[in-house]
């Protein structure tokens, strides 16, 4: 019985090795037997499915990538984006993988995708401001190419796999950024069905989330468990169980989201209710944990948010946002607080209707809490609108801030004082119709005391007593009283006593006196970055009204007094690198502000001005305040390039538009973006400016900044050991592009230089290449610039001479060919002596007037269009003794590289112009020789 049931076991074991070895061998020779097949069809279904551009290094087939699925692997994987993104990478991945189906492999020789695998990606999802994606890159099966045969590839999935990828999403449009780190995906769902339920398991190691710029999350993991109903007829989600888990915080969320042909709909509400209030706190940024984990946190809190409505970018169509918070007897005790911060109530709701932050709905019904028996603060706020704001608050409280501060264990900083607060409005706000919401009441802060980790020293002595009256409801009846406002910082003490009245016509009455480090203030608030030591002293009255400067009563302005800055570091959103003030002594005197003496650095640029700039207080006032000025500039060295506003440089504060644009275009050093509040004048004197590799030396002239333009007048530089004079002017379209229109006179200059050392003469006179001699130039040239500051040629407009005094052409192929074709040896490398050559230059193309000069007994006549891409359309009539009376007609087309030359003949080929789109600073279409051999006529359509 034992022998029996010993071979049995013995047949078991041996049948079910054959079977092993038998699947394993099948594992090994499916992929031998299948492999060009597979690799084939793949490839024409993405090229069948794909508009973007698809590149991988290899392909492979096989059972143990992602075992035991038949994959075919696609390694170091890129795809590019749909327009107008089809230039930037949508998807890079060490590896993509298809699964697929093994029986329709087998037995119906068709490969059946029906299993996705990312690894190690980085998924790059872009939308422009508007609403253009990157992502459209499938083509639905309506617009795909038709197969010529029954059978073929197709994806029916049924499992979805992304491990340890790196998600960024830019919408534009909609002003939101995320950014996920380590995201690892698995869903699972009847893939082929039109509509199925997709089972998804989903992990984010880091995830970061913008709004507007702002971050509201940074570096929070995420865990998720969703059920979601898919459409594939409508394009639509409906999201059926979906659990989140950020950081400790746990959100639940329902709705649906549907895709559509110009943007979105979507109906989502996403609640944690009930929940503990340091569950909420734990989504705060990660400096905040460490605090989170000492300090002892009660209350319960609900958190809902809606995002509901339709997104279409052409129509301006947005949905609607709301977030509601309220928090029920909360408390705060940090470790070893002598008390803690207790019955702490918050109920807040805010609506965004239509993302349109002018319709924004504030209602912040309550905020309450106590610290300890006595200190206790409340606070109400409903606001209505922006630009036009309703306002409706009531702020009221008595603080110990050093009580208040050991209560709640504010991280790197110790605060002390007494707070007083009692401020009531009710109202509307409004600029345009002057109202302001009727109020009363102030806030009073005595012995204030504030230390940070930073710094040794605190600021001591701080007072601060404010109060606001406003009876009527408008601006004229608005009074602001600042009496006093002062500290003592290092020894020395500061202070401000202001009075402010009637925002109509607005009446002020200033008293600032102090000096102060400005770099070790910063220091105290972990600032090191925005100074060097920094210094500023001040001693200043100020008394007026806004009416007395703007209608030229200076004399009944008393504005007096000084301001002394030492080496202060300071930045402005227009430019990449920090403005150094050395020193600055200013002096105040009514109207005027006096440069008495100035001197900056900015990179390599340096700077040192006196001058004064009018009603510098109004500017302050206005909200829309322009700064007028007249100022003597002298510097040792201006170097442009450093201004262009994509460099790199210390600057990390600058305007959205530029950080898109340095995003968009890596390679690009941008334009140079101009202050559009200055209208000043300079009259700058600079040793040396370097711009784009030009050197311009001894610089002299009257420089105007205007409304964002830029002038130059009766400005002369040294260039190649000439003297240029220029009448100029250049504004900004954007951080990427630039217009200019300019008149410059050079008088006697070496043409080899110019065409060896000056870019634009280089490709304007490209025949200077072969010539040698000295010139006079006199023209005018508009344009635009491209995104590196170059002159986009197709865009060129103007005209003007070029005088030859003595130059020698050699070698130049278009008078080697006249003279074999002639036989006149003389035109090989003539002398060009006193000649005057006038031309136009228009959409690429360079127009020539009629110019006669002498080679031996020869009077040559040269006239025609050339293109700056180097096509010919020329006539010569080459004169022939005596005199030149009689002349062979000849006609120079083809190339500058090679030109095609036609004795005794009048017949040309006209280049047709490029055409040029100004609005978009692109060309449209290039110039190209027109069919047809009429000169007559082309002659008459010149």
């Amino acid at each position: 019985m034992k022998t029996s049931a010993k071979k049995i076991a013995l047949k078991i074991g041996k049948w079910l090795g054959i079977f092993i070895a038998s699947v394993l061998l099948l594992m090994f020779l499916i992929p031998l037997l299948f492999p060009g097949m597979v690799s084939e069809q793949v490839k024409a279904l993405a090229n069948k499915s794909l508009a973007g551009e698809l590149n991988f290094s290899k392909s492979k087939l096989s059972f143990f990538t992602h075992f035991p699925s038949l994959t075919v692997s696609l390694d170091d994987l890129s795809l590019k984006g749909s327009a107008p993104y089809q230039n930037d990478t949508l998807l890079k991945a060490d590896q993509v993988a298809f699964g697929i189906n093994l029986k329709r492999l087998i037995f119906d020789n068709e490969v059946k995708i029906d299993e996705l695998y990312v690894s190690d990606a980085f998924i790059n999802v872009k939308v422009n401001d508007k609403g253009e994606a990157n992502y459209n890159v499938y083509v639905s099966e309506k617009d795909q190419p038709k197969d010529t045969l029954s059978e073929g590839t197709a994806i029916r999935l049924d499992r979805i796999d992304l491990d340890n990828c790196h998600i960024k999403y830019s919408d534009r449009s909609a002003k939101i950024l995320v950014d996920a780190y380590g995201f690892n995906y698995l869903g699972k769902g009847d893939l082929s069905e039109d509509v199925f339920d997709l089972r998804t398991d989903a992990r984010i190691d880091s995830v970061d989330f913008y709004y507007d710029r702002v971050p509201y999350l940074e570096k929070k993991s995420l865990r998720a468990d969703l059920i979601t109903r898919i459409n594939t007829n409508s394009l639509s989600f409906i999201l059926q169980k979906n659990e989140l888990k950020i950081n400790k915080l746990p959100v639940e969320f329902t709705g649906i989201f549907t895709i559509l042909k110009d943007g979105y709909n979507i109906n989502i509400d996403a609640a944690s209710e009930n929940t503990t209030v340091k569950d909420l706190l734990s989504v705060l940024p990660p400096q905040y944990l460490t605090w989170l984990d000492e300090t002892n946190i009660q209350g319960r809190s609900d958190l809902l948010f809606t995002f509901k409505g339709r997104y279409n970018a052409a129509t301006k169509q947005q949905p609607d946002l709301g977030f509601n918070l309220k928090i029920n007897d909360g408390s705060v005790e940090y470790d070893g607080a002598p008390v803690p911060l207790t019955d702490f109530n918050l109920d807040l709701n805010a609506m965004l209707p239509s993302l349109d932050v002018e319709k924004l709905n504030i209602n912040l019904r309550k905020l309450d809490f106590k610290v300890g028996d006595k200190d206790y603060f409340h606070a109400f706020l409903q606001t209505k609108g922006l630009t036009e704001m309703d306002v409706k608050a009531n702020i009221k409280g008595t603080l110990d801030l050093k009580t208040l501060d050991a209560a709640i264990g504010l991280q790197n900083m110790d605060l002390k004082g007494m707070l007083r607060a009692d401020i009531e409005a009710d109202g509307q706000y409004s600029a345009e119709k002057k109202l302001f919401p009727k109020a009363k009441g102030g806030i009073n802060l005595q012995n204030g005391w504030l230390k940070t980790d930073y710094y040794p020293n605190p600021i001591t002595d701080i007072k601060f007593v404010a109060n606001i009256q406003n009876g009527n409801g408008t601006f004229e009846d608005l009074k602001v009283a600042v009496t006093p406002a002062s500290f003592v910082f290092e020894g020395n003490p500061v202070y401000v006593n202001a009075t402010v009245s009637d925002f109509a016509d607005l009446f002020y009455d200033a008293r600032i006196k102090g000096e102060l480090n400005v770099g070790k203030i910063y220091k105290v608030f972990k600032q090191q970055g925005l100074d060097v030591t920094g210094y500023a002293k001040a001693d200043l009255s100020l008394k007026g009204r806004q009416s007395y400067a703007t209608t030229g009563q200076y004399d009944k302005l008393n504005n007096k007094g000084t301001l002394v800055l030492k080496n202060i570091k300071t930045t402005s959103e227009l430019f990449p690198k920090a403005f150094f003030i050395s020193e600055g002594y200013f002096t105040f005197q009514n109207e005027k502000m006096w440069f008495d003496k100035f001197r900056a650095n900015y990179g390599k640029s340096d700077f040192s001005i006196n001058g004064y700039l009018l009603n510098t207080i109004n500017y302050f006032l206005e909200s829309h305040g322009t700064l007028s000025g007249n100022f003597n500039l002298k510097s040792k060295f201006i170097k442009v390039d450093e201004f262009m506003a994509l460099k790199e440089g210390e600057n990390k504060d600058r305007k959205a538009e530029v950080e898109y644009a340095k995003e968009d275009h890596p390679k690009m050093s941008g334009v140079v973006v101009l202050p559009t509040n200055l209208n000043v004048s300079l009259v700058a004197n600079a040793d040396k400016v370097e711009y784009t590799g030009l050197v311009l030396n001894n610089l002299i002239g009257k420089v105007g900044i205007s409304k964002g333009r830029l002038f130059l007048e009766n400005t002369n530089f040294n260039i190649i050991g000439c003297k240029v004079g220029i009448d100029a002017s250049y504004k900004n379209e954007s951080p990427t592009a630039a217009n200019f229109d300019v008149h410059f006179t050079a008088k006697d200059f070496s043409v080899k230089r110019a065409y060896n050392e000056i870019p634009l003469f280089h490709d304007l006179v490209t025949a200077a290449e072969k010539a040698e001699g000295i010139i006079s130039v006199d023209y005018k040239i508009k344009g635009d610039l491209d995104g590196n500051m170059s002159p986009i040629m197709p865009s060129l407009d103007g005209g003007g001479t070029i005088s030859l005094r003595d130059v020698k052409v050699v070698g130049l192929k278009l008078f080697g060919g006249i003279s074999s074709k002639t036989g006149s040896k003389e035109m090989d490398n003539p002398d060009m002596k006193g000649i005057t050559v006038k031309t136009t230059i228009n959409n690429n193309l360079i127009h020539i007037d009629d110019f006669t000069f002498k080679v031996a007994v020869f009077r040559p006549t040269i006239t025609g269009t050339t293109s700056l891409d180097g096509l010919l359309d020329l006539r010569m009539r080459l004169g022939l003794p005596p005199a030149g009376l009689i002349g062979i007609p000849i006609v120079i087309t083809g190339t500058h590289e090679d030109p095609q030359i036609k004795v005794f003949s009048k017949t040309g080929k006209k280049i047709q112009e490029a055409i040029y789109n100004e609005k978009t600073n692109t060309l449209v279409k290039k110039e190209k020789v027109k069919k047809g051999k009429d000169i007559d006529k082309n002659k008459k359509e010149r």
